[in-house]
């Protein structure tokens, strides 16, 4: 098998990355598309401000909880079957999210569009470690990144497009036709991969626990007079911890790939700077709306510059890290991110596209081009070749989990409850709050960055750290 020897230039190459993007961009144009959805679904539905969390953490919830789970069960029974499996299972269950007759229907189906998710995220990444040689693997994930970010900014321009055309349902059913090329892409071209030592069982309890520890914390910061699931879901965090610990090598989460000290830290990273992303992606298309009373195609379009500045700079940015090592442009982009979200906290009632809102979007979308496929590869290349799904779940997993605890955190911390979303002097209030709270996330993230990643793990000459 020619696993781990394709070139990126060549016809197979261009394929297989090809399937990754499609792919993977399905999973994270959805994550983005249904924010700009939320004013009109909450409204038709008659939800408040705890049901449009609750629209947004469903999915994350459940993709967060399972996500290690598919990434072991690729490594096992295969990353290409996994993914085509996920790939149906998420293009199902966007058809029920359309359907959704109440926002409790749209919450469950919602869940079930992660469990698909959960199954199709890891194994892009893993068949991008698996199926190229060691040296295109940087270009290859920078590639990746920068497409993956055209469908995360392009996903609320589609929304945009659809909810003011043909209504919020049309959100999800969006991914119908998006998801049949990637299927046949993906059957076609990308080459099977596993890893042939894997053995024992599944840890279908450490998953259990993962998934309701999250939901309890989820729902106790959400609701914030409901201390006992709170409570509970710290309580079973603990018991996966443990339970972890003691099942190795059978665990869902490998305790010895945390032995390294730069894989420890990146997550560490993940976990913060994507915890305030994911406030950032919840609440500005909902901002620009209500407060600045932008249509909705307006609004979706206001991140244009993101995806134009991830499409030409992210491969770059993986050819720079690797060159250089991943510690300064990770710890420059992320400082810049943050500097962009400082400028977002200016965006309030009546605002200039041109003059406030552009060079805020503009600032964030250079920062995260800079940041985040040298995260993506450090990630990848600080585990073992043969726990590529493993490890790109459990980046996955933090990644989701850190968007999952702040959006539920931080919209409560700044005032953002009940019908804020109706009001919007209240809205506008809790918005700027929370972008200064999430640009002090990204100096945080930063500053972990510079004192942790110090060495080129990118380097193919170098042993990984």
């Amino acid at each position: 098998m020619d696993d781990g020897h394709i070139e990126l230039r060549s016809a197979r190459g261009r394929w297989v990355l090809a399937a990754t993007v499609l792919g993977s961009g399905l999973a994270m144009l959805d994550s983005t598309v249904v924010n700009v959805a939320l004013p009109f679904l909450g409204a038709e539905l008659g939800a408040g401000m705890a049901g449009l969390q609750w629209t947004v953490n469903a999915y994350t919830l459940t993709l967060a909880g399972l996500i290690l789970l598919g990434g072991s069960l690729g490594d096992r029974f295969g990353r290409r079957r996994v993914f085509l499996i996920g790939m149906v299972w998420f293009a199902l269950a966007s058809a029920l999210c359309a359907a959704a007759p109440t926002i409790e229907f749209l919450i469950a189906a919602r869940a079930l569009q992660g469990v698909g998710g959960a199954l199709l995220t890891p194994g892009s990444l893993a068949i991008i470690q698996a199926s190229f040689s060691k040296a295109d693997r940087p270009r290859a994930i920078g590639v990746w990144s920068g497409l993956g970010g055209v469908a995360s900014a392009v996903g609320p321009l589609l929304g945009g497009a659809m909810v003011q055309t043909a209504g919020w349902r049309w959100a999800f059913l969006i991914n119908l036709p998006l998801a049949a090329p990637a299927l046949l892409v993906a059957a076609r071209h990308v080459p099977e991969s596993r890893d042939e030592r894997a053995a024992g069982r599944f840890d279908v309890l450490g998953s259990v626990l993962a998934a309701l520890s999250l939901a309890g914390i989820t729902y106790g910061l959400i609701e914030l007079d409901a201390p006992v699931p709170l409570v509970a879901g710290v309580l079973l965090g603990a018991a996966f911890v443990v339970l972890e610990w003691r099942r190795s090598p059978d665990a869902l989460v490998p305790v010895g790939l945390f032995a390294g000290r730069v894989f420890s830290a990146v997550n560490a990273v993940t976990l913060v700077m994507y915890g305030a992303m994911g406030v950032v992606f919840f609440l500005l298309a909902v901002q620009l709306q209500v407060v600045s009373g932008f249509s909705p195609l307006a609004a979706a379009s206001a991140l244009l510059p993101v995806t134009v500045l991830m499409l030409l700079l992210s491969p770059r940015a993986g050819e720079l890290a690797k060159r250089h090592g991943p510690r300064w442009p990770m710890t420059g982009g992320i400082l810049l991110a943050g500097v962009g979200f400082v400028l977002m906290s200016t965006i309030g009632a009546g605002v200039s596209y041109a003059l406030v809102v552009l060079p805020a979007v503009t600032v964030f979308g250079l920062g995260l081009s800079a940041a985040v496929a040298p995260l993506t590869a450090t990630v990848l290349a600080t585990a073992d070749d043969r726990h590529a799904g493993t490890a790109s779940g459990i980046n996955n997993a933090v990644a989701r989990t850190g968007g999952l605890l702040a959006v539920a955190a931080v919209p409560p911390l700044v005032g953002l409850v009940g019908d804020a979303f109706r009001n919007p002097a209240v809205f506008d209030a809790g918005f700027r709050r929370a972008m200064l709270v999430s640009a002090v996330m990204m100096g945080v993230a930063a500053l972990v960055t510079a004192v942790a990643v110090r060495e080129n793990v990118l380097d193919p000459q170098k042993v990984k750290a």
